[in-house]
């Protein structure tokens, strides 16, 4: 439950004892409150959401490394031909798939 008091809500958590143990010794270190301690901590938790974990990153690693050979190497003029031959037919085609004439 929160509740607000100005522009800070009182809330309470449950913490196992080593994360107390934890916050204690940040907050002791630090000399800052515990409630600072776990606002930054919260902060910080927070710009990581949208980055990779170590065992997703290491995951994509291993499937781009399996994948990876399977790619043909082309020289520019291969890939700038094959990209004139798209062009050339997707201006062959009209606007509902039928053959310009």
């Amino acid at each position: 439950m929160a509740v607000s008091t100005s522009s800070c809500f009182k809330a309470t958590f449950s913490f196992d004892e080593t994360t107390v143990r934890r916050l204690a010794d940040a907050s002791a270190r630090l000399a800052r409150p515990k409630s600072q301690i776990v606002r930054e901590a919260i902060i910080e938790y927070h710009s990581r959401l949208d980055r990779l974990s170590d065992r997703e990153r290491d995951s994509l690693l291993r499937a781009f490394d399996e994948l990876a050979p399977g790619i043909h190497a082309r020289t520019r003029a291969e890939v700038n031909r094959e990209l004139r031959d798209v062009r050339r037919a997707r201006k062959a085609v009209g606007r509902r798939g039928r053959t310009r004439q």
